[in-house]
């Protein structure tokens, strides 16, 4: 893309817009000073925010007003039109603020302000001491959430990883690619856990619980007391165990330390196959053939996604792919792995340098079994993310919730942030329902799809719109009723769904 020093779209705020300009209701997309700016009318007034998502920096003027709150059109993350406070994942930094005049019948948009936020709120239950098991997704967003929200006791977060809390999401897209630099994983440096005085333990992993005496113990020997815990140990891949398949060839593609060694080892590498056909798997084929490598992806069902997306949309993800060379044996497993080919059950094998498992996760809850926490397929939690034990809470992958007369247990990147985040409120004492629609995106060869609700079961799919123009909206019906959708080309309209899932239009 060519380098343009053309102001965003819209009019000059600076120099004023009519009164009349400025829509009832949505927000008038402007600039000042070169930046994107939005203008809306609240009740009592105007009020002017930045108009770039502070967490991808996506145009929020294409995204969805609900209230005084602005949503993002990419990611789904939520503002405060009148304070440009994150109010909810994946974003976390706030929205600019600029100050707004009215003369006669013009408004002016001036310079930025700092807006009076009102101080932290008192915990209905403050607690000396909180530890967070994990630092991942729930975990880090539960950690900067329960400073904003006042807790002024110590806040302990004992992560099994090597590394800081990171954008797990860019893994299998970008940074597997070789498009997104090292310094964009890390959700936040040092100095973001010095100054809130996040104790945070790296290479920490919790081998021990004693809930009675309130104490945990780590695999170096270390032991941390709590007043109020919160389980946010996420997931982990699972295993093949298949003759050659623990070889040092062979990887999974959960954490950096993983995406780092993939990366190392495709440098050296002309073929790779992915087992798994799901969207990590094929966000990571899509990545690797970016990268050069022929690429091949092994996997029983008929169609890549099917039971997630359907066999039409499944198809259309799977062509997106097959154009761009990744070559598919599907209605297969393979047996084995050796002499640089894997086997398949058929008797064929594939040639690889290298293969990637994706077969899927599964919770991590010995540490919760240990406790004696009731399980089933992750912890059980209530409405209020706690689990069968008082001040034991647990969020993201790991968390089995109540969810449309049922329960369910979501492994996307925004839910758990927002799970962490509302376990946060309800550790000091918020009482919070989670009642959150489940949100996430998917990048396979430069087309993105997003996706809201949870179709865990659907007997009906109406898709409307083009799949060969990329720009369709896929609805999932169970019983007549509305549960999820998946829409590409369409931001605006799956925020529009997701705000009804929600029930707040």
């Amino acid at each position: 893309m060519a380098h343009t020093d053309a102001p965003p779209p819209g009019p000059d705020f600076a120099a004023g817009v009519a009164l009349a300009d400025v829509p009832a209701t949505g927000v008038l997309a402007g600039h000042v000073a070169g930046e994107a700016v939005l203008l809306a009318r609240l009740d009592d007034g105007f009020t002017a925010v930045s108009g770039s998502c502070t967490h991808y920096g996506a145009p929020l003027a294409e995204g969805l007003v609900v209230g005084e709150e602005i949503r993002c059109p990419w990611h789904h993350a939520c503002f405060s039109l009148r304070s440009g406070a994150a109010l909810r994942a994946p974003a976390f930094a706030s929205l600019a603020c600029w100050q707004v005049e009215v003369v006669g019948e013009r408004v002016f948009v001036r310079g930025k302000t700092t807006p009076t936020r009102p101080p932290a709120p008192r915990p209905r239950r403050p607690r000396e001491r909180i530890v967070i098991v994990g630092g991942g997704a729930a975990g880090y967003a539960a950690a900067e959430r329960l400073r904003e929200l006042g807790h002024a006791g110590s806040l302990t977060m004992l992560s099994a990883d090597a590394s800081a809390p990171y954008d797990r999401p860019n893994l299998s897209k970008d940074y597997l690619a070789g498009t997104a630099p090292e310094e964009w994983i890390p959700l936040q440096g040092d100095a973001f856990y010095a100054e809130r005085a996040i104790d945070l333990r790296l290479d920490s992993e919790v081998v021990g619980i004693d809930v009675a005496a309130r104490e945990l113990r780590t695999r170096n020997g270390e032991r941390h007391t709590y007043d109020a815990l919160l389980f946010a140990t996420g997931a982990e891949p699972r295993r093949l165990d298949l003759p050659g398949l623990d070889g040092p060839r062979v990887f999974t593609l959960r954490t950096l330390a993983d995406a780092r060694a993939v990366i190392a080892a495709s440098t050296e590498a002309r073929k790779v196959v992915l087992i798994g056909a799901g969207f990590i798997g094929l966000e990571a084929a899509g990545a690797l053939r970016a990268r050069g490598l022929e690429v091949h992806v092994v996997a029983p069902g008929k169609v890549p996604m099917e039971r997630a997306l359907g066999a039409e949309l499944g198809g259309f993800i799977a062509a997106l792919h097959a154009a761009q060379g990744v070559q598919f044996h599907m209605g297969t497993t393979p047996t084995g792995f050796s002499g640089g080919a894997l086997t398949l059950v058929d008797g064929s094998a594939i040639a690889a340098d290298i293969v990637v498992v994706g077969t899927g996760v599964t919770p991590r809850t010995a540490l919760a079994a240990m406790a004696g926490l009731a399980i089933d397929d992750g912890i059980l939690v209530d409405e209020t993310l706690q689990t069968s034990l008082p001040d034991h809470y647990a969020a993201g992958d790991v968390a089995r919730y109540p969810f449309a007369g049922d329960t369910a247990r979501v492994e996307h990147w925004v839910h758990a942030q927002r799970q962490g985040q509302v376990a946060a409120a309800n550790l000091l004492g918020a009482g919070q329902r989670y009642g959150e629609v489940p949100f996430f995106w998917t990048h396979h060869q430069d087309v993105d799809l997003r996706y809201c609700g949870h179709a865990a079961r659907w007997d009906e799919v109406r898709i409307d719109g083009d799949l060969t123009a990329r720009d369709f909206t896929a609805r999932y019906f169970h019983g007549g009723k509305l549960v999820a959708a998946a829409s590409v080309g369409r931001d605006r309209e799956n925020l529009t769904i997701e705000a009804q899932l929600r029930g707040d239009i």
